[in-house]
């Protein structure tokens, strides 16, 4: 028999929603200016304004990321990316309908909050669709939609800011994320074998075992400690997984919130130009990410080694990202800029689908609730990053200090994964039913 190819349609509306959670969650970095007019703020607190507002997402993101997981462990992915999806579509168009700052700080927290299940359910799904020599290609095609929306967000939106105003532009998307969800209904089932377009043979493809772990390792190495908290918030592999991916959120939302200010405010250009001038980041960040994923997967299979096949990508690209932002702060050149925030952007997303796949590959009976841990230490840097930049920004004048401190945190990454990232000597949770 055939096998049936139906899992990939299934990485393909994950990674359409993906597109949409954010373009939605990023538009307002382009609309911050005309919602700080709108408010009647000053220039002199568009800083804080910007860091504070963008900053909010990540309140309520903390905190449904973290419990997203759980219940998508618990509930299935079809469920708890259905409800999360229909509840960010109500939130975003309540950013568009804000009558003033405190309405505006609620809607992005209550986007945070519909958000937040999002990846911990697409782990899930990845967790339960692909055999475990596909995981990292599935989900590099699903997360390059990450760079993907932010390259083509950004001139969508700042064209539907100029056409339809910032409200405007903000019902538009409300829109497309309604769009998806009955396709997502329809199609999706949490367990492959309950679906009516998989076959026999694509079954059995799903369902390989997982890499058995390193020859020489220690006895224990392959039993789990007692106790899934135990063992999520004490493993070394997924705590240094854990603190790399936190560095990787900071440069993410850094770049995200802050480089439309950012080439406004150091080289004068005006919004369309802006839109235009941030795709390239993101598009390299794109093509990277994507082949990053195939990378990985043709390393753990020529190998037979996570250590290669994740934790090198992991500190190799973390490494070259850091060292990418020294020439942004000591040369004060457009073309300079461009170039290497370029680099920096493509190369500090790199490693994505390694990051989540180590969830996986370490505890994929509950993949959603690990990647809800990892992706708390992501929603931090999400609210970090955008209020101690603009905190920083204001207090020097400039934006050379917190480029410094990304560099820093690359740096630290780096260690973190070199010492401690051992996925395959890590102890691994016992691969049973979903509670």
């Amino acid at each position: 028999m055939r096998a049936t190819r139906f899992r990939w349609l299934v990485v393909a509306l994950i990674f359409i929603i993906t597109v949409v959670n954010y373009v939605d969650r990023s538009a307002i970095a382009y609309a911050i200016g005309d919602i700080a007019h709108a408010l009647h703020f000053g220039h002199r607190d568009l800083a804080l304004l910007n860091g504070f507002v963008l900053a909010a997402f990540s309140l309520g993101y903390m905190f449904t990321t973290f419990l997203g997981g759980i219940v998508a462990d618990r509930w299935g992915a079809r469920r708890t990316l259905f409800w999360a999806a229909l509840l960010w579509s109500a939130a975003i168009g309540l950013t568009g309908i804000a009558a003033g700052f405190v309405m505006l700080v609620i809607a992005r927290i209550l986007l945070g909050v519909a958000e937040g299940p999002n990846f911990p359910a697409l782990n899930r799904a990845v967790a339960d669709w692909l055999s475990p020599h596909e995981r990292a290609i599935a989900l590099g095609n699903a997360l390059v939609a990450v760079p993907l929306a932010l390259a083509i967000g950004a001139p969508i939106v700042t064209q539907l800011i100029l056409r339809c105003g910032w409200r405007g532009m903000f019902f538009v998307l409300m829109a497309s994320s309604v769009l998806w969800l009955p396709l997502w209904w329809w199609l999706f089932r949490d367990d492959p074998a309950r679906s009516a377009h998989v076959n026999a043979a694509e079954l059995a493809h799903i369902r390989q075992p997982d890499p058995a772990p390193a020859a020489g390792a220690a006895p224990s190495a392959a039993a789990a400690p007692p106790g899934l908290w135990r063992f999520l918030l004490r493993n070394p592999t997924l705590l240094a997984n854990d603190w790399a991916f936190f560095v990787f959120g900071y440069f993410l939302f850094f770049f995200m919130t802050w480089l439309p200010s950012y080439l406004q405010h150091a080289y004068g250009l005006k919004l369309g130009a802006v839109g235009w001038f941030a795709v390239l980041p993101w598009a390299c960040a794109a093509l990277l990410l994507w082949g990053t994923g195939y990378l990985s997967d043709a390393l753990l299979r020529r190998s037979g080694r996570l250590r290669v096949a994740r934790s090198h990508l992991i500190w190799v690209t973390q490494l070259l990202a850091g060292l990418c932002i020294l020439p942004v702060i000591f040369v004060h050149q457009l073309v300079v800029a461009l170039l290497f925030i370029t680099l920096a952007v493509g190369l500090s997303m790199a490693a994505n689908a390694c990051f989540y796949a180590v969830n996986v590959d370490v505890a994929r009976a509950r993949s959603g609730t690990a990647l809800g841990v990892m992706d708390t230490f992501f929603a931090a840097a999400g609210f970090i990053a955008p209020a101690l930049t603009g905190w920083l920004v204001q207090v020097t004048g400039h934006y050379r200090a917190a480029f410094a401190l990304l560099a820093l945190l690359a740096a630290s990454s780096v260690l973190a994964v070199l010492l401690f990232h051992h996925p395959d000597r890590s102890a691994r949770l016992p691969d049973a039913p979903r509670a």
